[in-house]
């Protein structure tokens, strides 16, 4: 991973060099102003990579997904690239004809280096010298989707040796060696690097007989945790300090540079929102909500944020002013169809979503974003935590002002308990699958159900 990173940026900048003038024998080509702005193009192109997915596990994947990944970094690189250029470093002597240049070579030659790494190390895999011979404990899920992903194409340098497992799998055509209590037979008997174990392990005895007789015999033993079970898909394994951490849900968020890329657009969204679409609907829609009804022109309701604290969640007001949260018996009333407490400038406004625009005051206050999970009301939080499994992990990211359950159907009232499971659902999956490009896709879909209306909207 990081040497195609260190591969891509050394080709960024070289072809940058190459642009300007004779790499050798031009010494302004290394002037302090170029040198800054090669700095801020390689900045440029990480970051577009990690956004666009350039830099994932390519390895067990054809490269037309490379390609594709390459090509969106490509666009959004060159955006970034000629905004800042034309725009902000407008005096920065750097011609259109040499950014054209310079993105052309882009294309052409990044795409090469990725098919020839690929070629080296595909043969490098491959050699003899450097294929490992491995053991696989397990012919149950787990040492099956290991086999198929990581040995039987030497897409990682291994050579399959045999199956241990306690139980007899047909299907391993000649490749089960015996059961894990004749492991010191089998290392006897056969020539092999390393250990796999893949199987769900209950006795600790049975797992230390096979660490123990695999170094007694100076093998690799290596473990994959069972922890699938668990409901988890995307296992991250990391260390804190000399501790291994096993965290058994993937969460793109948590990364400091994906963090930062959704706040900075969520900053600059909802400031162009605001000083362009804001700034003049605001006073037309207030003015509709008071001639439609007295009381306030803002809702304020406490919803729960990020972590579970409490914010407070600005909206216009779409009901009369005399309302109730509660029914006579306490309990949390959702809008629904035809709700006798809905004005008619309100049902306009939550048929369009127009009544959810004064969140971007939330965003840019900090306690919101654009995207993410739909904060709900303190009392349907507490109902819903005790009876929908899961349902407080929707708050390990900030709520948005429009999710991907949403976009999927899932909006509105959802008196019915499986309609708020299909929430959570998909809540979790926008959480653990998040990506800067997912964001942008689920603000287009949003946008384009404004403008066809939503049944579920009332």
């Amino acid at each position: 991973m990081r040497g195609k990173i260190t591969a891509d940026l050394l080709l960024v900048a070289l072809i940058f060099f190459a642009v300007r003038g004779n790499i050798i024998f031009i010494s302004d080509t290394y002037s302090s102003h170029n040198l800054a702005l090669v700095l801020m193009l390689m900045i440029t192109w990480f970051f577009s990579g990690r956004i666009m997915g350039l830099y994932q596990d390519f390895r067990i994947k054809p490269f037309s997904m490379e390609w594709i990944s390459f090509l969106k970094t490509q666009i959004v690189f060159s955006l970034l690239v000629s905004f800042l250029l034309f725009f902000v470093l407008q005096n920065y002597p750097f011609s259109r004809t040499q950014l054209v240049t310079y993105f052309a070579l882009l294309f052409v030659f990044i795409p090469i280096q990725k098919v020839l790494i690929r070629i080296v190390y595909k043969r490098i895999r491959k050699s003899e010298i450097l294929t490992r011979k491995v053991l696989i404990v397990g012919a149950g899920d787990n040492g099956m989707d290991f086999y198929k992903q990581y040995v039987k194409d030497k897409n990682y340098g291994y050579e399959l040796t045999g199956f241990v497992d306690d139980v007899s799998n047909p299907l391993l055509n000649g490749q089960y060696l015996g059961k894990t209590s004749e492991i010191n037979r089998v290392l006897a008997k056969h020539e092999l690097d390393d250990i796999v174990v893949a199987m769900p392990i209950t006795d600790d005895n049975v797992l230390e007989h096979i660490i123990s007789a695999g170094e007694q015999q100076g093998k690799l033993v290596r473990i994959i945790p069972d922890y699938q079970r668990f409901g988890a898909r995307k296992l991250h394994i990391d260390r804190l300090g000399s501790l291994p951490i096993i965290t058994l849900r993937s969460l793109p968020l948590d990364v400091i540079d994906n963090k930062m890329l959704k706040r900075i657009f969520d900053v600059i969204f909802s400031f162009l929102v605001t000083v362009f679409v804001l700034s003049w609907l605001f006073p037309i829609i207030a003015i509709l909500i008071k001639l439609s009804s007295k009381g306030p022109v803002l809702f304020k309701q406490e919803r729960w944020g990020l972590n579970n604290k409490s914010i407070i969640c600005y909206k216009f007001r779409t009901m009369v002013n005399t309302s109730r949260d509660t029914d006579e018996k306490g309990r949390y009333q959702q809008a629904r169809k035809d709700d006798p407490r809905i004005t008619r400038v309100g049902a306009f406004l939550r048929k369009t979503n127009l009544d959810e625009i004064p969140q971007f005051i939330n965003v840019l206050l900090g306690s919101m974003s654009v995207v993410g999970p739909r904060p709900h009301p303190v009392p349907l939080n507490i109902q819903s935590r005790d009876s929908v499994e899961n349902y407080m992990m929707r708050h390990w990211v900030k709520p948005g002002i429009t999710g991907w359950a949403q976009v999927n159907g899932y909006r509105g009232e959802t008196r019915k308990p499986h309609l708020m499971e299909k929430r959570v659902e998909f809540d979790l999956w926008y959480i653990e699958n998040w990506t800067f490009w997912l964001d942008l896709q689920i603000i287009l879909q949003t946008l384009v159900n404004m403008v066809k209306g939503d049944e579920q909207a009332f």
